[in-house]
């Protein structure tokens, strides 16, 4: 394993930490962490539950696939699968309700049709922690690290018919404090919509410890249907298509080789080898990310600049693309002088767990009742 990267094999114990004396045997109190994510929504709860569904959701369009369908509305990949029957929402852009920030190009009615997308995607999410009827559901909702006041109170608002409580916290700050990293700390959070970077340094971040940007899972595959177009021009795909080829083949690793699959020419299935199309598209998000953390370290108190970039987290869906980690200490190494990245084993859950973990550790205070 390159000198520069290293597993954490931690990910498991966040969930069973998470508590404290008196709030883990707090009866009538469910407390959910909850990652409510560009392209999928996670939570923990501390009933145990844990599960994750992708962030989309859809309405039948009429009275024929409502027949059909034999619902109001269809979840995740139930409704992936039956999109073309759909009024078909991914209501979080770039990590935030679409329509609350502040391009608001929308169509009023298409905010709000946004906004109950989000909210019953919310809703779904929080029935997926199976509470009992009686129980008070307090949750802690990851968002994006330097999210819009607008769109914070937007995710409370779609908070509201189901929880009794509610936090927000940046997603990459959950990552660090599921696992107990506190300070001398840089933290990565790959999402579909935003690439969030947080500094810890022992304290609660700050707005100048936060970057966010738009260079994430979207942009790589937005990345691939283009190279795919220059190098293959009459090949067939659509972008749902190249994010399962993404998904499937993603890496870059430098012995990546022979990532063929098969796209229609004209109707007919032809192979093509987007070896060094994937690869390419891949690694566009790593010097965006080596630039914020950069920005980041120079910052920074210089005495503890080395320590900062000693201790990268590498969190979130896109650090499972095979070599990441080492591809950013790379970059970092050859920029920064330095770097070393840790790359989570839990990605799927880890800002669930962190946020759980924070539920169960703050005071009342803390916490915004939602009446």
């Amino acid at each position: 394993m390159d000198e520069g990267t290293k597993d954490v094999a931690r990910t498991d114990e966040s969930v069973a930490d998470a508590k404290t004396p008196e709030k883990s045997t707090e009866e009538g109190v469910l407390y959910i962490g909850i990652d409510l994510g560009t392209s999928r929504t996670s939570i923990a709860a501390s009933n145990g539950m844990r599960e994750n569904v992708p962030s989309v959701i859809g309405y039948p369009k009429d009275v024929v696939s409502r027949k059909l369908l034999k619902t109001d509305v269809l979840y995740g990949d139930d409704a992936i699968r039956h999109r073309l029957s759909l009024d078909f929402f991914r209501p979080l852009e770039h990590g935030v309700i679409k329509g609350s920030g502040s391009d608001n190009g929308m169509e009023e009615g298409e905010k709000e049709m946004n906004f109950r997308a989000a909210k019953d995607l919310v809703k779904h999410a929080i029935r997926l922690s199976n509470p009992k009827t009686d129980e008070l559901l307090y949750g802690v909702i990851g968002c994006p690290a330097e999210g819009s006041i607008k769109n914070k109170e937007y995710i409370i608002r779609a908070a509201r018919e189901v929880l009794d409580s509610v936090m927000i916290c940046s997603e990459p700050f959950a990552v660090a404090y599921g696992l107990d990293w506190f300070t001398d700390l840089l933290v990565i959070d790959i999402g579909a919509g935003t690439v969030d970077l947080c500094r810890m340094h022992g304290t609660l971040p700050e707005e100048e410890d936060q970057i966010t940007l738009t260079t994430a899972g979207d942009y790589v595959d937005r990345e691939l249907e283009r190279l795919l177009h220059e190098s293959f021009p009459e090949a067939q795909f659509t972008i749902n298509m190249v994010k399962d080829i993404k998904e499937k083949f993603s890496s870059v690793r430098d012995d990546t080789a022979g990532i063929k699959v098969e796209l229609p020419v004209k109707g007919k299935p032809q192979e093509f080898d987007i070896t060094k199309e994937v690869k390419q598209a891949c690694a566009s998000i790593i010097p965006p990310i080596v630039d914020a953390l950069g920005e980041l370290i120079a910052s920074f108190d210089p005495e503890f600049q080395m320590q900062l970039k000693d201790n990268v987290l590498l969190g979130g869906g896109g650090s499972r693309i095979p070599g990441l980690g080492e591809a950013i200490a790379a970059e970092m190494n050859e920029r920064l002088g330095h770097g070393r990245v840790v790359t989570v084993q839990e990605p799927i859950y880890a800002g669930a767990n962190g946020a759980l973990k924070i539920a169960h550790d703050m005071p009342p205070e803390f916490w915004e009742k939602l009446k």
